[in-house]
């Protein structure tokens, strides 16, 4: 095996420029497919973090009572369609308001805990059931304005999908560039060492012992390329952090897990090693008929 590494790394140096275009497009592959990755996880717990909030608020009229509040909340739960219901009273809508208006101080004197309203906060299940426990909070006399989130979970929930569509699609794009382009390479070098081969495969070399240092050439594209993307871009991830978590505030989704990036390496390093194999088996099989 170390003499068909050997000979590998003779047809790279040899062909320098040729080996730099294979890695840089299996870079720009593994470097998409990077960031397709970790956006479509990013998105996908921003979604996450959404589902789990309260997605639907009915304020109270003053004159509301708690054994009314109660009657409601008993019969959002027979719904059966409601993962979480918070009471919100108006001396907690004040302290939420306080910290959320701290930095200016004539907006604090100006409110009270007796002009706030009292509030009941819903997640439901899941989002298909919003629809049905919003009609129920209207039709409660003591409720006076509903408002809810549906159609943000809704928006996100297309964006989602829309980014996932197009990520795929320019994922297999530039899978198949690659794949064509290490194939040509290869090609043209098996096509150059014709001779080579067949003065070899008279002296009885065996078909895996022509192949070898060709497909241990594509398996070192593949690699390298996947190596390369992997580390630009987690090293734009570490340096986006900072922005990212300023402005997502407080949809705590990172730093991401160094155990997702390290699952994201090894599938990159597994599919360019595979990408590499095949490529270059399909370039040298049709001169060894």
């Amino acid at each position: 095996m170390g003499k068909h590494w050997k000979t590998a790394w003779t047809h790279i140096r040899r062909s320098p420029y040729q080996a730099l275009a294979a890695i840089a497009i299996m870079t720009l592959t593994f470097f998409v497919i990077s960031l397709a990755v970790l956006g479509a996880a990013g998105f996908q717990s921003v979604l996450r973090w959404f589902e789990t909030r309260p997605q639907a608020t009915a304020f109270f009229k003053d004159e509301v009572t708690m054994e009314e509040v109660d009657i409601l909340k008993a019969k959002l739960n027979e719904t059966g369609k409601v993962k979480e219901i918070k009471y919100v009273s108006k001396e907690e809508a004040l302290a939420i308001y306080r910290e959320q208006n701290k930095d200016d101080p004539l907006l604090l004197e100006m409110v009270t805990a007796k002009i706030l309203p009292a509030s009941l906060e819903i997640a439901p299940t899941d989002i298909s059931y919003l629809s049905e426990i919003v009609q129920i909070l209207k039709q409660h006399p003591g409720v006076e304005e509903v408002i809810f989130q549906e159609d943000v979970v809704k928006t996100l929930e297309v964006w989602i999908d829309t980014l996932r569509m197009i990520g795929i699609a320019l994922i297999c794009f530039l899978v198949g560039v690659s794949f064509l382009i290490i194939l040509v390479i290869i090609g043209m070098k098996v096509a150059i060492r014709k001779d080579e081969i067949e003065i070899l495969r008279l002296l009885g070399a065996s078909t895996w012992y022509v192949r070898a240092p060709f497909v241990l050439e594509g398996i070192f594209y593949g690699l390298i390329g996947a190596l390369f993307a992997w580390t630009i871009a987690y090293l734009v991830l570490l340096y986006s952090t900072p922005f990212l978590v300023e402005f997502l505030a407080e949809i705590n989704i990172l730093p991401v897990p160094i155990l997702f990036m390290l699952t994201l390496l090894g599938a990159e390093v597994i599919s360019g090693i595979l990408i590499g194999i095949l490529s270059s088996f399909l370039a040298v099989k049709r001169y060894l008929k």
